[in-house]
């Protein structure tokens, strides 16, 4: 029998019950993208049918979790983390698969921190996003960031599978 998915193994006991799904899945992610650290250099930034790579989703899911964390704090992005932004279509095939899942893991690492820290009281304080300074909550930007990142852990699942 295998193991159910991470929602179903009950509540995690250092995360509000407002926050569960918020962290239920950015733990299901981190099982999810495990599973291509071993993926073979040459495959990684394969681009079946014109899709993004897997090395893409995995660059991509670390700095968006990055992002929309910093603007979840009330904070704007530093030069770096646009940098990052700006280089995150540009391939590295230097670096193997292993470094990026290790960064997206310790992305994810670093979500669930601040998921467990985040007080009650502070879910519907409003937060600004990007340039535009859109208007967003703290709990609009928790939740997004974990849906955010599961949907290119499943396209990560989807291309492994395509490029098998």
């Amino acid at each position: 029998m295998s193991t159910p998915e991470v929602w179903l193994r009950g509540q995690l006991p250092d995360v509000i019950p407002e926050l569960q799904p918020v962290a239920h899945s950015l733990l299901q992610v981190r099982e999810e993208i495990a599973a291509v650290a071993t993926l073979p250099s040459e495959k990684l930034w394969v681009k079946p049918g014109g899709a993004a790579s897997i090395g893409f989703h995995l660059v991509h899911l670390a700095g968006s979790l990055d992002r929309l964390l910093t603007y979840a704090r009330g904070d704007a992005l530093n030069a770096a983390q646009r940098a990052a932004l700006s280089a995150e279509s540009s391939e590295d095939t230097s670096r193997p698969a292993e470094d990026l899942v290790r960064d997206a893991l310790d992305a994810l690492d670093r979500a669930l921190a601040q998921v467990r820290g985040t007080p009650l009281c502070t879910l519907d304080e409003g937060r600004e996003v990007g340039r535009a300074r859109m208007h967003s909550t703290v709990l609009g930007l928790l939740f997004h960031a974990a849906e955010h990142a599961q949907r290119h852990s499943a396209q990560i699942i989807t291309t492994a599978k395509i490029i098998g």
